[in-house]
Order: structure tokens, then C-alpha cells, then sequence
């Protein structure tokens, strides 16, 4: 069993029970004591949980699980709106764009509706969709899936089928966290299935990410660092990260 799949199954469990003990999760998943952990003070650093005497408890105000979808996309909305200044300029008549349904991924959506560009967008995005269905140039294309209470993501590969019919030039997503060693990653591992897809299926990938998720980490991993084409940040990034960025080829473009 994978980390990521692991810690996806201990946070599942921790939903519903709300508190949960090492020893429990020793029997049900048939993993060592200190793997889990490591797994669960890896989780509390993502602010999924409290560590406790031989446990852990949920974190139900801090976990970004919880965080409603319109709160998320109020927050650093500069960092966002930056970004996305960047971002639209990469995006051509006639492209063809997947957008993932992150609310950097939004805020871009936002722009695109006022713009005169005829596109095709692909996008799992829920509030994404309602937004771009507005203009008569855009032709909106809605992957299919599970709709959990409390998201605005349609997750799980149920409906990604469409992406095998589409030919997809660009791809904008967000994430939770980037590093050099894990790449894009985030934690709801449902959502990150589908963005796995997404990214093989793209022809070019655009990591829309703002400097609060530089150098962070969280749960499941959906894009490595040479997957990743562009990656689009609001402020300067430190100069030996940008020179190692570069050295895979990558193209930054940060705040300056």
C-alpha cells in the first residue's frame, strides 16, 4: 500500500469516528506503529489532525477538508488574482484548456469569462462550469463524477473517459503544496485520481501556485517536477529554487 493511499484510508477513518489510536490502525490496515506514525504527525503538519497520546482527533475548524469552498476562494485572493494576470496571457484563441477545480483555477475562469476568446474548457469544477457557461464563446465541457456534500469538485475517474476524446493543450491547476522532491501534490486523494488523469492527458501543464504552498508537502502526489511545463507564482521565487526549477527545463515566472 502506498503513503498516499494509506493516509487517505486514516483520514476516511478519522471522519467518521472522529478520534482514532495507533493500535487500531495497526490492525485495520496491517501497517507497523511507526509507520503510522510518521503518518499521522505528517498529517497534522498538513493540518488534518491533532496528534494525541497514542492517536490522533480530527481538526474540525483546521483541516482544509473543512474549509468551505467559498472561504477558500476568498483567501489570498491577490496572490490569486496575480497569478492569473500571468496566466491568461499563455491562453490563445481557439486553445483547448483544462481546468482543474481549484479556486486559483476559478479566479482564472473569472477572467476568461470577460475576455473575447473562443475556447474549448475542460473542467471538473463545479463553480468553474457556472462561470464560463456565461459566455457565448466558451464551450464548456463537464467531467463526470462524485459529488461530495461540501465540495465543488466532481472526483473519482468515473467520467474520465471524456479525456481520451478531447485533445488538450494546456492544463491550469493548483495545489495544496509544491516541492522539488513530490511536485504538485494535495489532500483529498479522490480528487487527486482525477488530476493524475488529467495532467497524462495534457499536452502542456501550468501549476498555478502562490508562495504560501512553495516548500510545502501534503498527503498524495499528482504531478512530478517534470511533468509540470510552467510553473506561475506571485512572488519571487528564492534564487537556488529558481535555478533548480530551471534545470529541469521548466519555465518560471514569478513575481520579478
Amino acid at each position: 500500500m502506498f503513503a498516499e493511499e494509506r493516509r487517505g484510508l486514516i483520514l476516511t477513518q478519522l471522519q467518521k469516528e472522529k478520534r482514532i489510536t495507533v493500535k487500531d490502525l495497526a490492525k485495520n490496515l496491517n501497517v507497523s506503529e511507526a509507520t503510522l506514525r510518521t503518518d499521522l504527525n505528517i498529517m497534522e503538519q498538513d493540518g488534518l489532525l491533532t496528534r494525541t497520546h497514542g492517536g490522533a482527533v480530527l481538526n474540525e475548524n483546521s483541516t482544509p477538508k473543512n474549509n468551505s469552498f467559498s472561504e477558500r476562494a476568498t483567501k489570498n485572493i491577490d496572490y490569486k488574482r496575480s497569478i492569473t494576470n500571468k496566466a491568461i496571457n499563455m491562453i490563445v484563441d481557439k486553445n483547448s484548456i483544462l481546468l482543474d477545480a481549484s479556486t486559483t483555477a476559478l479566479e482564472l475562469a473569472r477572467r476568461l469569462k470577460e475576455t473575447d476568446l473562443r475556447l474549448t474548457v475542460v473542467t471538473n469544477g463545479l463553480m468553474t462550469a457556472m462561470e464560463l457557461k456565461e459566455n457565448p464563446n466558451v464551450n464548456v465541457i463537464l467531467i463526470g463524477g462524485i459529488a461530495r456534500m461540501g465540495s465543488m469538485a466532481l472526483e473519482g475517474l468515473l467520467g474520465s473517459s471524456i479525456l481520451d476524446k478531447i485533445n488538450i493543450d494546456v492544463m491550469f491547476t493548483s495545489a495544496n503544496g509544491f516541492t522539488i522532491g513530490d511536485g504538485l501534490t494535495d489532500f483529498n486523494v479522490y480528487e487527486v485520481e482525477l488530476k493524475r488523469r488529467m495532467v497524462e492527458k495534457a499536452d502542456k501543464v501550468v501549476a498555478l501556485i502562490d508562495n504560501t504552498k512553495v516548500g510545502n508537502s501534503s498527503i498524495a502526489s499528482f504531478a512530478t517536477i517534470d511533468q509540470i511545463d510552467t510553473l506561475i507564482t506571485d512572488k519571487k521565487l528564492p534564487r537556488e529554487i529558481a535555478d533548480e526549477l530551471t534545470s529541469y527545463d521548466m519555465n518560471v515566472i514569478d513575481g520579478k
